[in-house]
């Protein structure tokens, strides 16, 4: 979207985009954990029936760490503003669905889907705002 609005690219729009795509990621892997034991008995070969459940739960816990903790390491570095840091609001929200994802297997996962994607958008909303303010 920045592209095309601006015709360009930057390292700072590039690294800003990397938090919000670990937490579509996420989604993806909530998906594919929530479908492990189906995919498996139809051949289907997704990166968690791969890794497993306990590789792809890692996984998910990984992706959400990672969007967390870069708005952390770009603030300090001035790539992104102080105001950017208001996506750490949604952490509480995030910490919810780690739980949910370490203690639920198949369907009982759909909760922590839905969840996982209004993390995101939160996230999203947050983070954006943040620049907002700053511009």
């Amino acid at each position: 979207t920045y592209f095309v609005q601006v015709h360009r690219l930057t390292a700072t729009v590039v690294l800003l985009a990397v938090p919000v795509g670990f937490l579509i990621t996420a989604i993806l892997v909530v998906n594919n954990l929530r479908d492990i034991n189906t995919d498996r008995m139809t051949g289907k070969r997704t990166l968690a029936v791969i890794i497993g459940t306990r590789g792809a739960k890692v996984e998910y816990i990984l992706l959400l760490a990672g969007a967390y903790v870069l708005p952390v390491v770009l603030c300090p570095v001035g790539l992104l503003p102080v105001w950017g840091l208001l996506s750490l609001f949604s952490l509480p929200l995030a910490v919810s669905w780690i739980r949910i994802i370490l203690t639920r297997e198949g369907p009982a996962l759909n909760q922590a889907l839905a969840g996982t994607a209004k993390a995101t958008l939160l996230y999203s909303l947050l983070l954006s705002a943040g620049i907002v303010l700053a511009g």
